[in-house]
This record gives C-alpha cells, sequence and structure tokens, in this order.
C-alpha cells in the first residue's frame, strides 16, 4: 500500500489544482458576452438553421474522416512501438513476428489513406 500513496498524494493535488483553476478563472474572469461567444461551434462548420422535422441539408466532408482516421493510425502505431522497442530483446522471435503482423496493418491503413487522398492537403 505504501507504494500507491505517493500516486494518489499526486492525484489529489491534480484534482485540487483542477477544480482550483476553473473557480478562480470564473470568479477573476472577464464576463463580457456576446453573440459570436454564445452560438454554438463544431468542427468548424458554421451551424445551420433547420426546419423542425428535416435532417440537416449540410454534410460532413470526407476530409474531415481522413484525417482523424490518419492521426488514430499513427497514433496507435507510435503508442505500441515504444513499449515493443523498450523490450525487443525479451521478446525474441514471437515479439518480431508480432510487431512485423501489426507493422503491415498499420501499412494497409496507411496505403488506403494515400489513395483516397487523405495525405493531400489542398
Amino acid at each position: 500500500m505504501n507504494v500507491y500513496v505517493p500516486i494518489l498524494v499526486l492525484g489529489a493535488i491534480a484534482t485540487g489544482f483542477a477544480i482550483f483553476s476553473v473557480i478562480v478563472a470564473s470568479i477573476v474572469g472577464p464576463k463580457r458576452y456576446n453573440r459570436a461567444k454564445l452560438e454554438a461551434y463544431e468542427c468548424g462548420i458554421d451551424p445551420m438553421q433547420q426546419p423542425a422535422g428535416r435532417a440537416p441539408g449540410q454534410r460532413i466532408p470526407v476530409k474531415y474522416y481522413l484525417t482523424a482516421m490518419l492521426f488514430i493510425i499513427f497514433d496507435i502505431e507510435i503508442v505500441f512501438l515504444y513499449p515493443w522497442a523498450v523490450h525487443f530483446d525479451a521478446l525474441g522471435l514471437f515479439g518480431l513476428g508480432a510487431m512485423a503482423l501489426f507493422i503491415f496493418n498499420v501499412a494497409v491503413a496507411y496505403v488506403y489513406e494515400w489513395r483516397r487522398g487523405g495525405l493531400s492537403w489542398d
């Protein structure tokens, strides 16, 4: 149990600091409201007024999803590569084969992004 005490103390300090910061910012911060600040903001697309009972008329561009997929693909790749690189010697051939399969899966996703135009920023 003594091993977890510093972690719990650090978690308590972080939680206290977060709560303190939010409270102080709401008390001390400026309160100048205007119409632009009160509008909803969603992914850089201006909100549309929809008549009652109708579906939204504007679709989100596919480029948004391709960019999100690209981030997820490479973020997950890096997260799994670090522990593998640290324990490469201990894993042996099994670890090498598992990582080869993982890299193959990531390469398939990368080729899909490339073919769909997710890497071209126009």
